[in-house]
C-alpha cells in the first residue's frame, strides 16, 4: 500500500461524505464537490488552505497531535477513524519501529494456553491482526470449525469470508460481517504499515475478490471490540452470540475473543449441545 495515497484517499473520502448543511453551510447547485470544500475543512481545523492541501496530498509528516485532533473534529471522525488518522500520521515518521509479531515457530505461551483452556463455558479463541485464528479452546474450535478446517485459506477469517462460498451460509448477516472485517483490517493496516504479511493479505484480497475491493475503496475503519454475531452452525443450527475482545499486552499482535449467550436462550441450549459434541472430540489445538 502506498502510504501517501492511503492518507490522501482517506481524507478525501471523509471530506466528501459530509453534507454541508450538517455544519450550517450553504449547499445548493453552485457547489462543485459533494461534501466540504478544502478551504472549509482548513478553516474548521484552524490551518491554512495550503497546509490542509498538503495533508490531503498525503503528507502528514510533522503534523502535531493537536492539529490531527482538530482535523478529526472538522471531518466529524468517530473514535476508530480518529485513531486511524493518528496511526497514519505516526507511520509518516521514519523513526517508527516496526511492530514485532510472534512467529508460528514460537507458538503460544503455555500460560496463555492454560488460560484459554480454563474458559470452559464459552467459545474462546485467539486471532492475530490479519484475522488468522491462532488458537482455540475446545468449544471455540467446535464453533469455528468451518474456518479452522478451511486449510486452503489458512484458518484466516477474511479469506474464508471472501473466498469460501460456505461463508454466506455460516454468517447469515454476511454483508454486515464482510463490511466489519474490511473496516477492521483497514484499522489494523494503519497501525502496522510495515507489516509485510498484512500487506500481502490485503493485496491478495483486493486482487481475488471484487466484494473486498469495493469495500476496501470506501476507507471505512472500525474497532472490533464487542458486538453481536449471528452464526448458522452446521451441527447445532442458528446461534445469536455476544462477543467481547481483549487485548493481550504481552502479545500486541494477538487478541482474545469469547462468545456468550443470554441465559435461558435457545442459543445457550445449542452452545451446551455443541459443548457436548466438542467434549467427545479432540481438544482445541493451536492452528
Amino acid at each position: 500500500m502506498d502510504h501517501r495515497a492511503e492518507v490522501a484517499e482517506f481524507l478525501h473520502s471523509r471530506r466528501d461524505r459530509i453534507v454541508p448543511e450538517q455544519l450550517g453551510l450553504i449547499g445548493g447547485g453552485r457547489r462543485r464537490v459533494p461534501g466540504l470544500r478544502r478551504e472549509e475543512v482548513a478553516m474548521r481545523t484552524g490551518v491554512s488552505v495550503e497546509y490542509y492541501a498538503r495533508m490531503e496530498r498525503g503528507d502528514l509528516s510533522g503534523v502535531s497531535p493537536a492539529v490531527l485532533d482538530a482535523l478529526a473534529q472538522a471531518l466529524k471522525l468517530d473514535e476508530a477513524e480518529s485513531a486511524h488518522l493518528h496511526d497514519l500520521a505516526g507511520a509518516a515518521s521514519p523513526r517508527r519501529a516496526p511492530r514485532r509479531r510472534r512467529t508460528e515457530e514460537e507458538g503460544i505461551r503455555p500460560s496463555l494456553r492454560r488460560l484459554l483452556d480454563a474458559i470452559t463455558g464459552a467459545p474462546a479463541w485467539i486471532r492475530d491482526r490479519r484475522t488468522t485464528i491462532v488458537a482455540t479452546n475446545p468449544l471455540g474450535r467446535a464453533l469455528y470449525a468451518p474456518i479452522i478446517e478451511d486449510r486452503a485459506n489458512g484458518s484466516n477469517t477474511a479469506r474464508f469470508i471472501f473466498f469460501n462460498p460456505a461463508a454466506e451460509e455460516f454468517f447469515p448477516d454476511w454483508n454486515r460481517v464482510a463490511d466489519e472485517v474490511v473496516a477492521t483490517l483497514r484499522g489494523y493496516a494503519g497501525q502496522c504499515p510495515r507489516d509485510k504479511a498484512m500487506t500481502d493479505l490485503i493485496g491478495e484480497l483486493v486482487t481475488r475478490s471484487d466484494d473486498f475491493c469495493t469495500r476496501w475503496s470506501r476507507h471505512d475503519v472500525r474497532f472490533h471490540r464487542l458486538g453481536v454475531k449471528r452464526i448458522h452452525h452446521p451441527i447445532v443450527g442458528d446461534l445469536e452470540l455476544d462477543y467481547e475482545a481483549l487485548d493481550l499486552p504481552a502479545d500486541p499482535d494477538w487478541f482474545l475473543f469469547a462468545h456468550t449467550a443470554e441465559s435461558g436462550s435457545p442459543t445457550e441450549e445449542r452452545l451446551q449441545l455443541l459443548g457436548s459434541f466438542a467434549a467427545s472430540g479432540p481438544a482445541g489445538v493451536e492452528q
